[in-house]
């Protein structure tokens, strides 16, 4: 992972900073926040999507408004014979479930999941349960989020 920061100067971070606060920035605007000409930032641009620094562009949608205003995470804890592509590629399916997230510790995956309603969440942990491969589920229900980053700190 040091190398692939290595291989980033000061100009790359700046670009990738600026595209987190704001993905539909232009090449003109990305190049009056960093210094440099258009062409310069989109060479820059292109060549930090082709070496895996930057995975996509996307919206950041706020669930509440959308009517997903239960947010909780879904500790998963496996059974001795579960298969592993098969379990996350059966809970990924799910609709309600935002991340998969493998872990250390008693349970095997931690889930984040979004839902209408604490009897949408139930219906959805019923659906969990019968799942090939899970052995038991905890749930914990986020009660408010009083920060959220939205990106990643690529300088610390």
């Amino acid at each position: 992972m040091a190398a692939l920061i290595d291989e980033l100067d000061d100009l790359d971070i700046r670009l990738l900073e600026a595209l987190q606060r704001n993905a539909r920035s232009t090449f003109a605007d990305l190049a009056a926040q960093v210094g440099l000409g258009v062409s310069s930032v989109h060479e820059r641009v292109k060549r930090l999507e082709q070496r895996g620094h930057i995975r996509g562009y996307s919206a950041q949608l706020d669930g509440k408004l959308l009517g997903l205003a239960l947010t909780a995470f879904v500790s998963c804890f496996t059974a001795p014979d579960a298969k592993y592509d098969d379990f996350v590629q059966t809970l990924a399916s799910m609709p309600e479930i935002c991340e998969i997230h493998s872990v250390a510790g008693e349970e095997s995956f931690v889930a984040k999941v979004m839902t209408r309603s604490t009897q949408h969440l139930d219906e959805l942990l019923s659906r969990l349960k019968s799942v090939p491969g899970m052995a038991r589920t905890k749930t914990t229900i986020v009660l408010s989020t009083p920060f959220e980053r939205g990106g990643i700190a690529v300088t610390s």
